[in-house]
């Protein structure tokens, strides 16, 4: 059984859902505080330094997902820019286990909204890590039993956290007219170059998504029109928003309040305007958008586990069914579950970012490699691959100041990857 065929029937408003849910998931609830407390009043500026490496590699994405649709998505692209050996392997398996730090942080944002509406043992650090547990949990139960359920529940929520979001834009927008804080959008309030941008690269993880697309669009009608369609439309939509939100959330709350609840911002920049009505929809807004978000991308990482087992870069064992369902999935949910337990927050995200940034270096560089096969200009895909490599240098070497333990992780990360690849490779 190939768990892995496409949908024949996508259409474009289903592809460009696919991209928009998969960046407007969890990121922004998670990122939002953490890029204020790097950037300050640059906020906006560090998320559309963000969007536009993302936009950029969506142009090598979409090149890319043209010439070669698969389901494989990002494993194929970077199978067709290195061939198959131990360094594609090794990125393989990188890009598995970025979806495992991406479950983790999902699920540590659920855990730091969950307890601002009920408190479970009046200990928010407990309390964090139970919610932690139940929804990583919930969130396996889920696709083991019902794949269906998990399509339904992300139409539904993709539609709600917009809603709420775009309500948030309006209703902030109006606040900020008579705020006190809007002067810290002021350019004396921004930090230095190197901050900013490596802000807006510890936050990057908020645009990852978009890369879903590439494992869907291989049945959608009239390709080379509606792909590009699919996905500078649906990063476009989510750079507009993420700068907006990041702006008003800047402008509405002094910098020593957003610190103080630099986990769950959003839900206190909605207090100012709406009281604590306004809280609690954002709280919710949060849940629903993490909890989705959980689902899809522990249903994407057992795709994609999958995918490269079917590739032999992962043992072929990853291929078992365990209660008819991939036995990746039940790997993955017990290393989220290690990980969001154990690891902080920004840990988290700097070595989400990293290990995509690193991916998307390479997919650019496949798109340049074959650049005459899928007809692409050759500046945008090497600019793409050059972008990318500087925000990892710039994000690594900031980082080992500020956050060691998060540049260990992920270095700890890649040189696992390749070294269980080429143990692999060597023992097969």
């Amino acid at each position: 059984m190939n768990i892995l065929k496409a949908d024949k029937n996508i259409t474009l408003r289903g592809a460009i859902a696919i991209g928009i849910g998969g960046m407007v998931g969890g990121g922004i609830f998670a990122v939002l505080g953490l890029a204020i407390s790097l950037a300050r009043g640059a906020t906006p500026v560090a998320f559309l330094v963000a969007g536009f490496i993302a936009l950029v590699t969506a142009y090598s994405y979409s090149k890319l997902s043209i010439a070669f649709p698969d389901s494989g998505g990002t494993v194929r692209f970077i199978n067709e820019g290195l061939g198959k050996n131990i360094f594609s392997g090794a990125l393989n398996n990188l890009l598995w286990i970025s979806y495992i730090i991406m479950l983790a942080l999902y699920a540590s944002a659920f855990g730091s909204y969950a307890p601002n509406l009920y408190s479970i043992t009046g200990d928010v650090q407990t309390d964090s890590h139970i919610y932690i547990t139940a929804v990583v949990l919930l969130g396996t139960l889920i696709n083991y039993f019902s794949a269906a359920l998990v399509s339904r529940i992300e139409s539904y929520a993709v539609i709600v956290k917009l809603v709420i979001l775009i309500g948030f834009i309006g209703v902030g927008i109006y606040g900020l007219t008579s705020s006190d804080q809007i002067s810290q959008l002021h350019p004396q309030n921004w930090e230095g170059a190197f901050q900013i941008i490596t802000g807006g690269m510890v936050i990057f993880v908020a645009f990852e998504g978009f890369e879903l697309i590439a494992n869907a669009v291989s049945g959608l009608k009239d390709p080379e029109k509606n792909i590009p369609r699919a996905y500078f439309i649906s990063v476009g939509f989510v750079v507009f928003l993420y700068v907006v939100i990041a702006a008003i959330a800047v402008g509405s709350l002094s910098f020593s309040t957003i610190q103080e609840a630099k986990d769950y911002v959003l839900s206190e920049v909605a207090k100012p305007t709406l009281g604590q009505a306004g809280f609690t929809i954002m709280t919710i807004a949060a849940l629903i958008s993490t909890f989705s978000a959980i689902n899809a991308t522990l249903y994407g990482g057992t795709r994609v586990s999958y995918t490269v087992a079917e590739e032999d870069e992962l043992p072929t064992e990853f291929t078992a069914q365990f209660w008819n369902h991939p036995i990746g999935l039940a790997v993955i949910s017990i290393a989220t579950l290690l990980l969001a337990n154990l690891a902080e927050l920004e840990s988290i995200s700097t070595s989400g970012s990293a290990g995509f940034l690193l991916l998307f270096a390479v997919v650019n560089y496949s798109a340049y490699k074959n650049r005459k096969k899928i007809n692409a200009r050759s500046w945008i895909p090497l600019f793409g691959a050059l972008l990318c490599t500087i925000a990892l240098v710039t994000l690594m070497v900031q980082q080992s100041n500020s956050n060691l333990i998060g540049v260990i992780i992920i270095s700890g990360v890649i040189t696992a990857c390749f070294v269980m690849e080429y143990i692999y490779k060597k023992w097969k």
